[in-house]
């Protein structure tokens, strides 16, 4: 029989539950506080990302524009395919999850053009968003979707998804690739202004918060929060299409005839204001496909053997094409650096326009010796001469009256010790001499522009406050800032960093530099227009002694025009010319006038000619198709023009050249009529004649001539034509002869 439990008994039990509820009550309310107080937010996260689908939408980056608004770069829609692993990886069959990722691993890699084992191995990560590949275009993202919808046995859009996001997009391809830059997979900016002003282009990305299955799959009309995407600013640069075009195409001309062996680089800039106009280097690249490179560039790589050797000349070679030599590379200016030690030298009064200068060829500042480039010398000459025969010697004397205190004190009032500040990624910082270092040797080849390194844009700024009544420009390429509904919200100031020389000095600076083109540097000569300019010629001294070999050089060439009221300046630099030629003067000074010879009309500045220029002006030719043949004779008398009848037709139903050509005064149109067949000519060799020569041989052979650069002194010869000798041409064809100085001689040594 079992007794009772007594009084003792019953208070020991109720004690013994009591301390184990209080047991359990406070292990509960530790590992509550636990949760959600001490590690509250790591199980809220938790939670939360097994319930919510969690995406950020991609915002548009800003536009970018040119001076006139047209498009430069823009972001359209594309789209992103993902899959959503963990999806998979819950279902319960593992062999028809298996079957899921092979079908996927199949499909997308067909669609996508991607690797299957790549896509295979994604599927089995531990992830509910995996993105298989980003930005494609519409055409593949409604295969994907296809895909999707052919397989919805296997209930596949709870695996494989397509989000929309942007795509970065330059309209005009390679056009001013190296300033606009270009944009990473993550719309991030890479180069140029889309890296410079990436924080101001890079919009506000939206955000969608849904909530999802256990598969990691979207429940529709359960839960959506929606944050819209806003737009990035948008910048209105100071670019000119057409300038930048012509800058490119003369540039690649020069690059290819002068067989530059390191690229080359052209600016145009607004000496007032400093605004670019065009900025161009040669081998650019694409920034829609920025990692492609060049065919050539591709078989140096192919030509290697290791793998390790391929990617490191890969990615010496990217480098190389994205970097812009306008503002990232320096390089020892030569003789157009002569425009700072005149200015310097008149604005100290120490020299002036009838100051003279001897020159026997050889000159020795403590004990080194320096030669002219022309053997003799030139013997006695005034300071303009002197800058016109770009004599070594001579300023060299003109550097030693400066001294080296106040050829330092130009020196950083000209803004050369240090970054110009133009709003473009990655430019370099100038190297010189530091005054307690610079003696009368530094002094000496200083003074010619040999021995210190600055930037093109370090240049051309110089050269315009040279002229521009003698104020320091800030460079730069964007003009203002839009926000998303078109509003302005910043202008760029063109307001000048500080006077450097006085207005007299610059005005005796433009007479001297108009006297430089006249008489010395005559292929930047632009018939009908008042041109000054420096050429320059350095010796890549360094690099010369590191390889140990010789004859590498950077022929240079800067024009400013108007030059009685300056407005525009154009730069032009060949770095390691491989032909024939190097010197400035006669490679990149053609170049500067085949630019201005474009774009100052376009830019509405009226030519003026002198009797010579107008003798050897080109004519536009009057429309004379389906008149008669009477009228259209009368007509191109009128425009000074001769004509030549083929056929016995009485009507015109053909001309060579077409109406609006440009052909030399004077030329030949040829008028076919109803019962006339077609005839050809061969083209002559029209290189190396004057333009009274290859007038007279193009004559004879048939054909047009019209003139490319300054014809009216008998010293210049041609030295190119559009369509090579021998070519087979119908009779009447336009061929472009260049002309140049090929006695031009600038060299800094």
């Amino acid at each position: 029989m079992v007794s009772k439990p007594n009084k003792q008994m019953i208070i020991r039990i109720v004690f013994v539950m009591v301390c184990l509820i209080l047991c359990l009550t406070l292990v509960s309310t530790g590992s509550l506080i636990n949760i959600m107080i001490i590690n509250g937010e790591k199980y809220q996260s938790a939670a939360s990302e097994q319930q919510l689908y969690d995406n950020l939408v991609t915002a548009p980056r800003g536009d970018i524009y040119d001076a006139d608004m047209k498009l430069l770069a823009t972001s359209s829609t594309a789209w992103t395919v993902y899959i959503t692993p963990n999806g998979i990886n819950k279902l319960d069959d593992k062999k028809e999850a298996e079957n899921i990722r092979n079908v996927i691993a199949d499909g997308l890699s067909e669609i996508l053009e991607m690797d299957r084992e790549e896509i295979f191995e994604k599927s089995k990560q531990n992830s509910y968003y995996v993105i298989i590949k980003k930005k494609i275009e519409k055409d593949v993202a409604d295969k994907v979707r296809k895909f999707i919808s052919d397989n919805k046995g296997l209930e596949m859009t709870k695996f494989v998804g397509v989000d929309s996001t942007t795509k970065r997009y330059y309209p005009n391809d390679m056009l001013a690739s190296t300033v606009l830059g270009f944009v990473g997979d993550d719309n991030q900016g890479l180069a140029g202004l889309e890296s410079y002003y990436d924080n101001e282009l890079t919009g506000v990305a939206g955000r969608v918060v849904a909530a999802k299955s256990a598969r990691g799959t979207n429940m529709p009309f359960t839960y959506e929060k929606v944050e819209e995407a806003k737009q990035g600013n948008s910048l209105v640069t100071t670019l000119d299409s057409y300038v930048q075009y012509v800058s490119e195409k003369y540039l690649d001309t020069a690059v290819a005839e002068e067989k530059i062996a390191e690229r080359g680089a052209v600016v145009v800039m607004n000496v007032n204001t400093g605004a670019i106009l065009g900025m161009a280097v040669s081998g650019d690249f694409n920034p829609n496909t920025p990692f492609e490179l060049s065919k050539e560039d591709q078989a140096k790589i192919e030509a290697l053997t290791t793998d390790e050797e391929k990617n490191t000349l890969k990615a010496e070679l990217l480098n190389r094409q994205w970097r812009n030599k306008a503002v990232s590379d320096t390089y020892e200016p030569g003789s157009v650096f002569k425009i700072f030690t005149a200015a310097t030298a008149l604005e100290e009064n120490l020299v002036t326009e009838k100051s003279s200068f001897n020159c026997s060829w050889l000159y020795t500042v403590a004990g080194t010796a320096y030669h002219c480039h022309k053997h003799g010398g030139h013997g006695v000459q005034s300071l303009p001469q002197a800058m016109s025969n770009s004599c070594n010697p001579a300023f060299i004397q003109i550097g030693q009256l400066i001294g080296v205190s106040t050829f330092q004190k130009y020196f950083k009032a000209f803004g050369l010790t240090e970054k110009t500040g133009i709003d473009l990624a990655g430019e370099a910082s100038p190297y010189y001499h530091l005054e307690e270092n610079m003696g009368a040797t530094e002094l000496a080849s200083s003074s010619f522009g040999q021995t210190f390194n600055i930037t093109p844009i370090h240049m051309i700024t110089l050269a315009a406050a040279a002229v521009n009544g003698g104020y320091l420009v800030q460079p730069h390429i964007v003009d203002r800032m839009l926000d998303a509904d078109g509003n302005v919200t910043k202008t760029m100031s063109t307001g000048y960093k500080r006077q450097v020389i006085s207005e007299s000095t610059s005005a005796t600076m433009r007479k001297f530099l108009e006297y430089v083109v006249q008489n010395g540097a005559k292929n930047g000569i632009v018939a009908g227009y008042r041109v000054g300019g420096k050429t320059g010629t350095s010796e890549k001294v360094a690099k010369m002694l590191s390889l140990g070999t010789s004859g590498l050089y950077i022929g240079s060439y800067v024009g400013i025009a108007p030059i009685d009221k300056p407005e525009i300046a154009v730069f032009v630099m060949l770095d390691e010319p491989m032909g024939e030629r190097y010197y400035g003067g006669a490679i990149s000074a053609p170049v500067g006038s085949k630019i201005m010879t474009d774009i100052l009309p376009y830019l509405g500045y009226e030519p003026q000619y002198s009797e010579a220029e107008l003798a050897k002006l080109s004519v536009s030719v009057p429309d004379v198709c389906n008149t008669d043949v009477e009228t259209a004779k009368n007509k191109l008398t009128t425009a000074k023009l001769a004509y030549k009848v083929m056929g016995t037709g009485e009507n015109v139903v053909k001309q060579l050249p077409t109406a609006g050509s440009s052909v030399y005064n004077g030329g030949t149109v040829i008028l076919y009529t109803e019962n006339a067949g077609d005839q050809n000519a061969t083209v002559p060799n029209l290189v190396g004649l004057s333009a009274t020569e290859a007038n007279s041989v193009a004559s004879r052979a048939g054909i047009n001539i019209e003139f490319s650069g300054n014809t009216a002194s008998p010293d210049l010869r041609s030295y190119s034509q559009s369509i090579g000798a021998g070519e087979t041409v119908p009779v009447g064809q336009v061929v472009t002869v260049y002309f140049r100085d090929e006695g031009s001689a600038d060299l800094a040594r």
